[in-house]
This record gives C-alpha cells, structure tokens and sequence, in this order.
C-alpha cells in the first residue's frame, strides 16, 4: 500500500499527544481527520461509517482547529505560513 509523504510523519496519536503536551486540549481523531481534510492530506476511506442518513458529525471548534494545525506545522505534514 502506497504512503504520501504526509502519512508517514505522524500518528493520530502523536498529535493527540502533541496537542495536549503544548495546548492542554484534547483532541478526538475526527477533529485531526477533518483538518488534514481541509488541508488537502488524502485519507483512506472510514471503514465504521453509520449504517443511515442524516447523523449529526460534530464541526471541530476553531481554538482546537488551531492547534492542530499547529501540530501538523511541528511534524511538518503543512507548511508554516
């Protein structure tokens, strides 16, 4: 199986703890999938999708939004503005 550059850099995990060690906030895996979405980093399709329609997925808040960001500058998965 084919690996972007950007998957091989960090774990959910890393950055869940990076996240936590510099912000204090923690993060779930949804929140980091829909930033490195917004950012273009492909992900493998959900394999545990909900069975019907219409499931409210919660939007990730701007301030968590933000250091995750930040995490994905640190292990260099986006580029610094």
């Amino acid at each position: 199986m084919d690996v972007t550059p950007a998957e091989s850099k960090a774990s959910y995990q890393e950055i869940k703890e990076w996240v936590l060690a510099h912000t204090g906030l923690k993060v779930s895996c949804l929140y980091i999938a829909q930033v490195k979405a917004k950012h273009g980093i492909i992900e493998r399709e959900c394999y545990n999708k909900a069975k019907t329609e219409g499931n409210r997925v919660p939007k990730c808040p701007p301030e968590k939004e933000r250091a995750i960001e930040e995490a994905l500058r640190h292990f260099q998965m986006i580029p610094v503005e």
